[in-house]
């Protein structure tokens, strides 16, 4: 079994690189007011009230004396008190760092410490050449690595902005990031790793390649979808709604908001009020949100008709935009937005049906991901946490769902890791984690198995008995959101799109003006017989910068029309990976390059 992040040796490593930084912050900076700096994924952070606001220059005379401290070779040592003896502690001005004028945040961390929960502190000390003392104590959980001389590896990233404990009623502190390594072969594999995660960044290539924009007079994650990105979406929907079709699912669209008796019904109003936009009140005095999800419309659908046992499973799919309430320093571009479209779908089965339908939304979501060229992907079970009050439901059903979830891994032969406490609020799911191409996880598709919501909404097919009997809900997302898999695909292929996928597959550049009717001609040929993407370059521009902007634009295809080409009728094709490919008839190229 892999060992946990949180045991290993890095995870010490990144803690103690943090209170490194806090140290370093108390000597360069005194009167700052230390607040909390945990290890993070990819290295660790600090925030911390500054007396004077930090700018990003200067983190290099931050990180040089860090540098400094860490060759002193501190012990780094802990100590177990109680909670009056840790309260003198932090009170203690004689201790550096320590004293009421700076002890704010740490005496509030202290009061969160539950009763009969070890309260301990961490010490790191130094005798400089002059003999005199300097003493870092800070009060934390730990664990911690023996020496400041371990922290060999490291670098300061970024300052940002932080509310105290995440509430923006607090005050904001400066939050101070920075990431370490074990070697530093391996810090300097992740900085490049780094730079080559901003050359792929989805929100600079949308806006450099067309995709998609945002305004601030739209507001905060709500993207704009340009020409070349809304072509990108059709594909993709098309792409699923042909793969759906063939699977025997039924297409539905529903409204943009609903009656919010709705989701008081689902449970939603209490389980997931925080991620709601506030509710309206029409004239009528009925109260209205805008959907944070699609289900209890398809649910509603369902019930809209009498339902036999043969009718079932019922699979009901939608494109649905849905609007969640995200804090804007959480929203990233189109990865985590306020609106997005969710490719979902709800199949009501009976329970004799539930593994097998569950198999072929497995079925459905591996044909999906190998289509998009996404193959690196493991598996996670979300259950419920039993020590959670967080869920609805009786704990038989949560245990039938949980069942069928894992036969219906071991049927499909996939590989899964068990996550407790991740099931959604009304059932356990499976979640499909994708690896893109820096290395990086993205939860993205969901399969959810639900015995609840069709309990809380009395929902029934007819039996064989000619007895009323209650269906079994399965929620599904292969994508996840449209958008968040945009943005993963546009990072996971730096922007040049598998043909099938480019928003502009083609493009066709006449050499000189009285080559544009011709290029018009082969235009509408592509377009018409063969249903290609193209564009015609026929700005007044020099052959070579056509060809290094549609370059730039990651192009699949360059044909380049001239003379010789009009005279021979064949095209030059120039590959967006192999570059110059000759001349070809338009047959040879359908035929042999782009088919």
């Amino acid at each position: 079994m892999a060992e946990r992040y949180e045991d290993s040796y890095l995870y010490r490593l990144r803690h103690s690189a943090a209170h490194l930084l806090a140290q370093a912050v108390t000597e360069l900076y005194p009167g700052a007011k230390l607040s909390i700096g945990p290890p993070i994924e990819n290295g660790f952070y600090y925030d911390i009230e500054f007396p004077e606001p930090l700018r990003e220059e200067d983190l290099p005379a931050l990180e040089a004396k860090m540098k400094e401290l860490a060759k002193l070779d501190q012990r780094i040592e802990r100590s177990e008190v109680s909670r009056e003896d840790a309260r003198a502690l932090i009170l203690d001005s004689s201790i550096p760092c320590m004293g009421s004028e700076v002890a704010e945040y740490k005496l509030q961390l202290l009061d969160a410490v539950p009763e009969g929960e070890k309260i301990s502190f961490y010490n790191q000390q130094r005798t400089d050449r002059e003999g005199v003392q300097h003493r870092f104590l800070d009060l934390c959980r730990g664990p911690h690595v023996d020496s400041t001389k371990e922290i060999k590896a490291f670098k300061l990233m970024s300052i940002a902005g932080a509310y105290w404990r995440g509430d923006v009623k607090n005050k904001q502190l400066t939050r101070i990031y920075g990431t370490a390594f074990e070697t530093k072969e391996e810090l300097e594999a992740h900085l490049e790793m780094i730079e080559e995660a901003k050359r792929r960044d989805h929100r600079i290539l949308g806006r450099e390649l067309g995709l998609f924009m945002f305004s601030p007079r739209v507001g905060v994650g709500l993207p704009l979808w340009l020409p070349k990105g809304a072509q990108l979406r059709m594909t993709m929907i098309d792409f699923l709604n042909k793969e759906q079709m063939r699977r025997g699912y039924l297409p539905v669209v529903t409204p943009h908001l609903g009656n919010a008796k709705l989701w008081d019904v689902s449970g939603h109003t209490i389980a997931y009020k925080d991620k709601m936009f506030p509710f309206m009140v029409d004239d009528e005095k009925e109260t209205f949100i805008l959907k944070p999800m699609n289900c209890p419309f398809h649910i509603e659908i369902y019930r809209s008709s009498l339902r036999s046992y043969r009718d079932l499973p019922v699979r009901l799919a939608e494109m649905g935009t849905v609007y969640r309430y995200e804090q804007s320093g959480e929203v990233a571009g189109i990865m985590r937005a306020r609106g997005f479209t969710q490719d979902d779908a709800h199949l009501f089965v009976r329970p004799d049906q539930l593994v097998e339908e569950f198999t072929l939304v497995v079925d459905l979501i591996q044909a999906v991901l190998s289509k998009l060229g996404l193959q690196n992907f493991r598996a996670r079970v979300g259950t419920k946490d039993p020590n959670s009050d967080k869920y609805i439901g009786h704990d038989e059903n949560w245990e039938l769902a949980t069942n069928a979830i894992f036969e219906a891994c071991q049927a499909k032969g996939l590989d899964y890791e068990v996550s407790p406490g991740d099931a959604a609020f009304y059932g356990p799911k499976l979640d499909i984690v994708i690896k893109d191409a820096l290395g990086r996880d993205w939860q993205m598709g969901t399969v959810q198995v639900d015995y609840n919501l069709p309990e809380r909404f009395e929902l029934e097919y007819i039996g064989e008995d000619s007895k009323p009997h209650r269906p079994i809900m399965i929620h599904r997302a292969p994508f996840g959101s449209l958008e968040r898999m945009i943005g993963l695909l546009t990072e996971q292929y730096a922007g040049a799109f598998p043909f099938w996928l480019s928003p502009v597959q083609i493009a066709i550049l006449p050499i000189a003006d009285r080559h544009n009717e011709k290029a018009h001609e082969l235009f509408v040929r592509l377009r018409d017989e063969f249903g290609y993407r193209c564009e015609v370059d026929d700005r007044r521009e020099t052959l070579g910068k056509k060809i290094r902007d549609n370059q730039m634009q990651k192009v699949p295809y360059m044909l380049i029309l001239g003379d010789k080409d009009i005279e021979a009728g064949t095209v030059g094709v120039r590959s967006r990976e192999e570059g110059d490919l000759g001349a070809m008839s338009l047959e040879e190229l359908v035929k042999s390059t782009v088919s």
